[in-house]
C-alpha cells in the first residue's frame, strides 16, 4: 500500500534547515489538539478507576459508557437510539480507518466518496481499500458545501462527509443534510458523517445526521451512520473515547468484525469518559474560549466568526512561501492548504491557496500570533 506521507510530515520537509526567530514565542498553531487541561472531574474519574486495569475491556464498550454516549445523543440531538446502534470505538481515527475495510470488503470495485480538502484517514482508508475515489470538491464558489452529482452519487458504495467541516469550517442546515440521507436511500450507498466539531459551536447547535435522518422520515436510519469523539469537547484526545452510531443492522455485522482488531478502550478511560460524555457544562467553558479565539482573529484579521470549529481557513497569496516566511520570521507555525486536500479531475487542488490556522490556545497567545500573522501578511518581502 502506498500512503501519502501525512501533513505534518509534509510540513516539517517542508520548514527543514528553516532557522525560526527566537525574538518570538514559538507558536505552533497547526495540530486540531485543544491546548488546555483535560477537565479535573475527568481526571479524578480516571484515577478512581485505575485498578480495572487488572481485567480485559469489552469489544462491545461497557454498559456505563454505552448509556452515557446514547444519553449524549438524546440530551444534544434529541435523538433516541438503542443499544444496538451504537458502538463505542478507540478515538475516531481507527474507526474511519478500518470501518471502510470492512465495508468494501466484499464488494467489487468499490467506490468511496468523500470530502475534498479532507482529513488524510480518509484517503488511507480509500487505499487500503481498493477503492476507487471521487472527491467531493469544497470552494469558495460552492461555499464550501459539496456540489451534488447523482450521476457520480450512483456509482458510489460509502460517501464520507464531515460537517462540521475541517478544515473549511463549513457546515450544513438540517434540511441540506436531509438531501444527502435522501440521496443515501435512493442511490443505496452507505453515507458516514464525521461530526467530531459538532460541539465546537460559536451561536447556535449544529445539526447531527441521525437528526436529518428523521427528518427525511428514515426512522431506522438505513445506510446512515455518524461518527464523534470526545477529544475536541472535552480537551481530552488521550482519552480516545469515540463512538460509530446509525443502522444496526450494519453495526451488527462490524461489531463482529471489530472483535479481531483488538482495539477496545481500557476500562479506566472508558469509565473517565462516561463522566465526560454526560457532562455538558465544561464543554460551555470551551465553546466560550473558542468564541473569543475567534472574535479575536475577527478583530485582527478581519476573518469571519465560522458557525462551528476551531479554524480559520485564510486564503493568503503563495501559502507555501508565506508558511515558510511566518516560521522564518515571526516563529509561527500555520499547515498549507494544498497538504488538506488533493487535485481534482482537471488538475485543481482546492486547498491551495489557502492556510489552516487552528485557534487551541489560550487568549493571550492566540492573539499574540494572530497579530504577528497580520504582520507577516502586510510584508511584501
Amino acid at each position: 500500500m502506498n500512503f501519502e506521507p501525512y501533513p505534518f510530515e509534509k510540513l516539517n520537509t517542508l520548514l527543514q534547515g528553516i532557522v525560526p526567530n527566537k525574538e518570538y514565542e514559538a507558536s505552533a498553531l497547526t495540530i486540531g489538539e485543544p491546548q488546555f487541561e483535560t477537565p479535573e472531574f475527568i481526571q479524578k474519574a480516571l484515577c478512581e478507576n485505575s485498578s480495572q486495569l487488572r481485567k480485559y475491556p469489552k469489544t462491545a464498550g461497557e454498559d456505563e459508557l454505552r448509556a452515557a454516549q446514547r444519553g449524549f445523543v438524546k440530551t444534544r440531538f434529541g435523538v433516541t437510539i438503542n443499544d444496538k446502534q451504537i458502538i463505542p470505538t478507540f478515538g475516531t481515527r481507527e474507526v474511519l480507518f478500518n470501518f471502510p475495510q470492512f465495508l468494501l470488503f466484499d464488494i467489487k470495485n468499490p467506490v468511496m466518496a468523500f470530502t475534498n480538502p479532507f482529513y488524510q484517514i480518509y484517503e488511507g482508508a480509500a487505499i487500503a481499500s481498493r477503492a476507487k475515489v471521487i472527491h467531493l470538491n469544497m470552494t469558495q464558489k460552492n461555499d464550501f458545501k459539496p456540489k451534488i452529482n447523482e450521476e457520480e452519487l450512483s456509482a458510489c458504495d460509502l460517501v464520507i462527509l464531515n460537517f462540521p467541516n475541517n478544515p473549511t469550517t463549513a457546515t450544513l442546515t438540517l434540511e441540506e443534510l436531509a438531501e444527502w440521507v435522501k440521496l443515501a436511500l435512493k442511490h443505496d450507498f452507505v453515507l458516514l458523517n464525521d461530526e467530531c466539531y459538532s460541539e465546537i459551536y460559536t451561536s447556535k447547535p449544529i445539526p447531527s445526521l441521525l437528526e436529518a435522518s428523521l427528518y427525511a422520515g428514515n426512522e431506522t436510519f438505513k445506510n446512515i451512520l455518524v461518527i464523534n469523539s470526545i477529544s475536541k469537547r472535552s480537551s481530552a484526545p488521550g482519552l480516545r473515547s469515540g463512538f460509530i452510531a446509525g443502522d444496526e443492522n450494519i453495526l451488527k455485522e462490524y461489531i463482529n468484525y471489530r472483535t479481531y482488531i483488538g482495539c477496545a478502550s481500557p476500562l479506566p478511560l472508558q469509565s473517565a469518559a462516561a463522566v465526560a460524555w454526560s457532562d455538558e457544562e465544561h464543554v460551555e467553558v470551551a465553546r466560550e474560549i473558542y468564541k473569543k479565539n475567534f472574535e479575536a482573529a475577527y478583530e485582527i484579521l478581519g476573518t469571519p466568526i465560522p458557525e462551528a470549529t476551531f479554524y480559520i481557513w485564510l486564503k493568503v497569496p503563495s501559502p507555501l512561501e508565506f508558511t515558510k516566511r511566518l516560521y522564518r520570521d515571526y516563529n509561527v507555525k500555520v499547515l498549507p492548504g494544498e497538504y488538506l486536500a488533493r487535485d481534482d479531475a482537471n488538475g485543481i487542488n482546492p486547498g491551495k491557496e489557502f492556510i489552516r490556522i487552528a485557534l487551541v490556545e489560550d487568549e493571550a497567545k492566540t492573539r499574540s500570533a494572530l497579530l504577528r500573522i497580520k504582520e507577516a501578511l502586510a510584508c511584501k518581502k
